[in-house]
């Protein structure tokens, strides 16, 4: 890729990791250029609306047209399926449930490398296999396109107001260019590794905030069966040792919270079967990788249980719920 700038060392949104720019891509030049996204659901849905709130044309699709709607009212143009959408942009950001939804949106028949153009950026913002990553890669980079894994912390919460978090992966030189976009829909941009390094990010993150929520989850009903009011022990919680993102800010405890899932029957934030599926990644990792981890081994145990007894779709601090049914409350 012909280099257009040289720069120094440069601090990226707020992360602390400076990175040498040797090479900034002739797409960090691009700027408001069409921008391709794949997935309109709960967190692809407001993250295509902050890239249009910046200015961004918006080239959308999903399987599901009626997830569309929101995004066309504002001003995105929506096609049939990826192919198309790689046909009208040289930049496409995917966000997407599983790894198999990936291997399909980029090398299905109507898939993005059926007509991607050579040169083109792709940004995967699911969180999926970082094996699945590096296959993707490798078939991007076949085409002469650049794919990057980006996947995403914070929730729908945080995607909705863009302060998520991005781990990335994926040649360094490209960095600028995928920061450039993604900072429209994030606080923090960081830059991991290789590809792949930013899915393992991920679900090193995910496995730690399943065991949190189950923790906070257990301590919530523990002390409200010990006569401990529920708003009480959460603010003691939370200015104590114990504090923690599922205390503080994601509290399972109907009532304690306004805006988060639990106060509105757990619908809506991060699916419970979403949950079980990256406890899934991470015991294959651990696996592959002979790891020790009983706490994340227990843990996909348990949102595996609660997918078979109807919480699939509700949002992943139902366990709070499920721990009340259990002991028949």
């Amino acid at each position: 890729m012909a280099a257009v700038l040289r720069g120094s060392r440069y601090l990226v949104g707020g992360c602390c990791k400076h990175v040498d720019f040797a090479f900034v891509s002739t797409r960090s030049m691009a700027s408001k250029t069409p921008v391709g996204f794949i997935g309109l659901g709960n967190m692809g849905n407001p993250m295509a609306k902050n890239l249009l709130k910046h200015g961004y044309p918006v080239i959308a699709t999903d399987v599901f047209p009626e997830s569309c709607k929101e995004v066309q009212e504002l001003g995105a143009q929506i096609v049939d399926n990826p192919a198309e959408v790689a046909d009208k942009a040289d930049r496409i950001i995917t966000m997407l449930p599983s790894s198999p939804n990936v291997i399909e949106v980029y090398t299905g028949p109507n898939g993005i490398l059926k007509k991607v153009k050579k040169g083109s950026l792709l940004i995967d913002s699911s969180t999926i296999d970082p094996a699945v990553s590096k296959e993707m890669a490798a078939a991007a980079e076949k085409m002469g396109a650049v794919l990057m894994d980006a996947p995403v912390s914070g929730g729908v919460g945080a995607a909705s107001s863009g302060k998520l978090t991005f781990m990335v992966g994926g040649a360094e030189e490209e960095f600028t260019a995928v920061s450039e976009l993604l900072s429209c829909m994030g606080a923090n941009v960081v830059y991991c590794g290789q590809v792949g390094t930013g899915q393992a990010a991920k679900i090193c993150n995910n496995m730690l905030l399943a065991i949190g929520m189950i923790g906070t989850s257990e301590t919530m009903n523990l002390g409200i069966r010990l006569g401990l009011d529920p708003k009480l022990l959460a603010k003691i919680l939370n200015m104590s040792s114990g504090r923690c993102w599922s205390s503080d800010t994601y509290n399972p405890v109907p009532g304690v919270m306004e805006g988060v899932p639990s106060g509105n029957n757990y619908q809506g934030g991060f699916g419970t079967q979403l949950m079980a599926k990256d406890l899934g990644l991470a015991q294959n990792t651990a696996t592959n990788t002979k790891t020790p981890v009983p706490l994340g081994s227990l843990a996909h145990q348990m949102y595996r249980m609660m997918c078979a007894r109807g919480y699939a779709n509700k949002d992943f601090s139902s366990v709070f719920q499920f721990l009340r049914e259990e002991e028949g409350q």
